[in-house]
């Protein structure tokens, strides 16, 4: 007797197609294959995808590495070009100041100074020179109440608040300084105290620390707003005795010249050669009194010399889209403008700073002097070639400030030349 499997009809079913010869059906073949392969589809396209980003970013950032290497290189061929523009242009300068005695102006024949040496530009390029005469504004550091009143007065703003601007810019200036207004600056009871510097200022920026002008200068929000750029237009940080008459702005001929609209136009229709100066082109003076003609009697002509004490020149390299933009401020070696070099000091520290000096000094007379023996023995034989070297190079202009390209940017505007 033969015993059936119960489950033998479930196992072992044969597929009709097989009987007849033909092909299985799909279904028969893929039933258990199909979401193994999907998975496998699903995992190649995800990382197929990652690798598609990675691939990406990698072209991107070997894109930005290879401009900004580009531009390095670039800048640092530019620059080259700049600084060699920049000392034919002095060498052209150095030449006028000797005959002439002193630079007064452009007119004199240095307005393109390349072309007067000849110079030819490499590689194609395109060199632009540009020049400024900074000491035809005020002088902070020679400014006083009075001047700096004026100077506001100018711009339509009342007496009192000129004379209160003045005073709280006086009064940060300058150390134990007497207010003459009802200024009553508040530094140490702020949220963070300080103290008036004592010294004139270094950089704009600190016109947001001074009471009152803080007020008129800035913006609610905290920026520069137009009188901040027309006071840094206006006046130099550097410190040279007298304006250049030649080159002097608007607002230096009413500051310090107390000259009215007339002597002004004239002023400028004769520096430009325009108006009724204009057959014979732009001239410039030689000494103050050469302006009386033109003035008449009013004014201050004392209040300005004639010669540049400091002059800005901003060399421009182009090459196709490429450029480079070079400022220095030069001022000729010997009697011309300086920079302020003096550090703010409270009064506190120079109290503390005096008797430490007295109990110090005695310590430090005798290291001193054993220390300079030994080491002058020791620099003369080291240094005397490198000496004799700087004595003989005797450079004509002494270099005051010098910027690059996105440095340029944070200048303060200039003024108009003239009125």
């Amino acid at each position: 007797m033969r015993l059936m499997n119960p489950r033998a009809s479930e196992v072992e079913r044969v597929d009709p197609n097989a009987l007849s010869g033909r092909a299985p059906t799909p279904s028969a073949l893929g039933s258990t294959r199909s979401p193994r392969r999907a998975s496998v589809l699903v995992i190649v396209m995800i990382t197929l995808l990652f690798a598609s980003f990675a691939l990406v970013a990698f072209i991107e950032r070997a894109t930005n590495d290879l401009i900004v290497d580009q531009r390095e290189a670039e800048t640092r061929r530019l620059r080259r070009e700049a600084y060699s523009a920049l000392e034919v242009t002095l060498a052209v300068l150095e030449d006028f100041r000797e005959v002439g005695g002193g630079l007064h102006s452009p007119a004199e024949g240095w307005s393109d100074p390349l072309t007067w040496a000849g110079y030819t530009p490499t590689e194609e390029r395109k060199v632009e020179i540009a020049f400024e005469d900074e000491s035809g504004k005020i002088s902070l550091p020679r400014a006083d109440a009075q001047v700096l009143s004026r100077l506001f007065q100018s711009w339509e703003i009342s007496q009192n608040d000129s004379d209160s601007l003045a005073d709280a810019l006086m009064g940060w200036m300058q150390r134990d300084y007497t207010y003459r207004t009802a200024v009553t600056p508040d530094y140490d009871t702020g949220a963070i105290p300080y103290e008036p510097p004592g010294r004139p200022l270094r950089s704009f920026h600190e016109l947001a620390a001074i009471a009152v002008v803080r007020e008129k200068f800035y913006d609610t929000e905290g920026r520069p707003n137009d009188l901040w750029r027309r006071f840094a237009g206006a006046v130099s940080l550097l410190n040279f005795p007298k304006p250049n008459l030649n080159g002097a702005r608007a607002d230096s001929l009413v500051a310090l010249g107390q000259y009215d609209l007339t002597a002004q136009q004239n002023l400028s229709d004769y520096l430009a050669g325009s108006g009724a100066y204009l057959a014979q082109g732009p001239g410039y003076f030689r000494n103050v009194g050469d302006a009386a003609r033109l003035t008449g009697v009013g004014g201050n002509a004392n209040a300005f010399g004639t010669t540049i004490s400091a002059l800005r020149i901003t060399v421009t390299v182009i090459d196709g889209q490429s450029r480079f933009r070079l400022s220095a401020v030069v001022t000729p070696r010997g009697g011309g403008a300086t920079a302020v070099t003096a550090t703010a000091t409270s009064t506190r520290t120079r109290a503390s700073a005096a008797s430490t000096r007295n109990t110090s000094q005695q310590q430090t007379q005798q290291s001193t002097a054993q220390q300079t023996a030994a080491q002058a023995a020791q620099r003369a034989g080291s240094d005397t070639k490198a000496s004799a070297t700087i004595r003989d190079l005797k450079y004509p202009f002494t270099l005051l400030e010098i910027r690059e390209n996105d440095e340029i940017a944070s200048l303060p505007p200039s003024p108009p030349a003239q009125i």
